[in-house]
């Protein structure tokens, strides 16, 4: 089984597009937070058709609308800050906070902890479980005082076969390109 993760959208309705075309072959997508704008829950309801597990960001300021859209989606789930649930024998977990998704993968309790928020792509092994930050569909991060420093637009997808995820970045005329899992990668894993 394969799931697409995504994390801060943003309202990024264009990387949104070409992420969602790149997914057609995952079984489940699950998304941490930081939609944004209600109209998001319709894109990701019309350009995904399988489940959709959601938990809510910090800048996800209308739930009311967002989940008034989701019910349009029989296949969006909306969790509230976390989403717990197993696939295919993987006990997974998603929230939006990478601070509190690091302490709680420590626990070592899942297979699969995702998170966002920081918005800077992450697969690192803390004991047996995968900690995946998919990184921001948005393509940016943002320092205390505001500015902004452009990143590149990425999201992940977990194999429950394999335990592991790779991750895509999102290339600005919406091609799509993995993320290179090689020694850099590696070696932060090692020192997990």
């Amino acid at each position: 089984m394969r799931i697409a993760v995504f994390s801060d959208i943003h309202d990024s309705v264009w990387k949104l597009d070409a992420a969602l075309a790149a997914v057609p072959a995952a079984d489940a997508m699950i998304c941490c937070g930081d939609l944004c704008s209600p109209f998001i829950v319709h894109q990701l309801g019309r350009g995904f058709a399988k489940p959709i597990h959601i938990v809510f960001g910090n800048n996800d300021g209308d739930l009311f609308r967002i989940a008034a859209n989701a019910r349009r989606y029989p296949h969006m789930h909306l969790h509230g800050e976390w989403f717990r649930g197993e696939f295919e024998g993987r006990v997974v977990a998603a929230h939006h906070f990478d601070d509190v998704a690091r302490v709680v993968a420590a626990s070592e309790q899942f297979d699969l902890l995702c998170f966002g928020h920081n918005h800077i792509y992450e697969v690192s092994r803390l004991g047996r479980t995968l900690a995946v930050n998919p990184g921001a569909i948005m393509g940016a991060i943002f320092a205390p005082d505001g500015s902004r420093t452009d990143v590149a637009s990425t999201f992940a997808v977990y194999d429950t076969v394999a335990g592991e995820a790779q991750g895509f970045l999102v290339e600005q005329d919406g091609i799509l390109r993995p993320i290179d899992s090689g020694p850099a990668v590696a070696a932060r894993r090692a020192r997990r």
